[in-house]
């Protein structure tokens, strides 16, 4: 079974403080070539904190 064109593109994004597995976003593999980092608010620290991209 084929993979749909939008699961290849998802990445997880990791809380850097907790650690946990709060997002996942899409990517363009191809204009993108460094690794997410976006400040989002985690549901665990209760505060916006930087979130980076992680492996699957």
């Amino acid at each position: 079974m084929a993979q749909g064109k939008f699961t290849e593109n998802l990445v997880k994004l990791r809380c850097g403080e907790c650690k946990k597995q709060n997002y996942f976003k899409h990517k363009n593999k191809k204009t993108v070539e460094r690794k997410l980092e976006l400040k989002k608010y985690c549901e665990w620290c209760r505060k916006h904190t930087l979130h980076k991209e992680s492996k699957k």
